[in-house]
């Protein structure tokens, strides 16, 4: 199936890996979207957690998603700078219903200069263990941390210093 058009609007859905479903953010506009990457953006949305809580965001943000690498990424615009969100994660998959891709508990929280601290790897292990993640699925999100580091240290696609900012002038556009 083709991806969504440019200034359309989607849902995003994370799962875990036993297939249960675990959050939905209810509006995204989508900015760019080709086969293997799309990048939203998405400001005061409702957030639906699986229990049924919901929150609402509470800054513009960029979310970048891409089909061939374990991780997203999103940049959130700050007062003080932009802040980033990285998930370890599946790549993502589109269809008429959402994007979708399964959580995989690591993150990684970077700050505005470029520092960052890996999050969850308690949670990661427990989950690990009770959805009995295949030992290839660990070497493969172990590797994708690394590789998202090297991204993070190299400033490299998101990391770079005008990404999210050239995305959020897009973003207005549509507003």
């Amino acid at each position: 199936m083709a991806g969504p058009a440019p200034g359309s609007s989607i849902q995003i859905h994370s799962y875990k890996h036993d297939g249960q479903l675990h959050r939905v953010w209810d509006n995204s506009l989508v900015l760019k979207s080709t086969r293997n990457v799309i990048i939203g953006a998405n400001d005061k949305t409702l957030v639906t957690e699986s229990d049924g809580r919901t929150w609402i965001t509470r800054e513009p943000a960029i979310c970048y998603f891409h089909s061939k690498y374990w991780f997203n990424i999103i940049g959130m615009l700050r007062t003080d700078g932009i802040y980033y969100y990285c998930n370890i994660s599946s790549p993502f998959v589109y269809d008429a219903e959402a994007l979708k891709y399964i959580d995989y508990d690591l993150d990684i929280k970077v700050f505005p200069d470029m520092t960052f601290t890996l999050l969850d790897e308690d949670e990661y292990e427990l989950h690990k263990a009770q959805m009995n993640y295949p030992e290839v699925l660990d070497h493969i999100l172990k590797n994708n941390v690394e590789y998202l580091v090297r991204w993070i240290r190299q400033r490299k696609g998101p990391f770079s210093p005008e990404f999210v900012d050239q995305w959020y002038e897009l973003y207005l556009t549509y507003r």
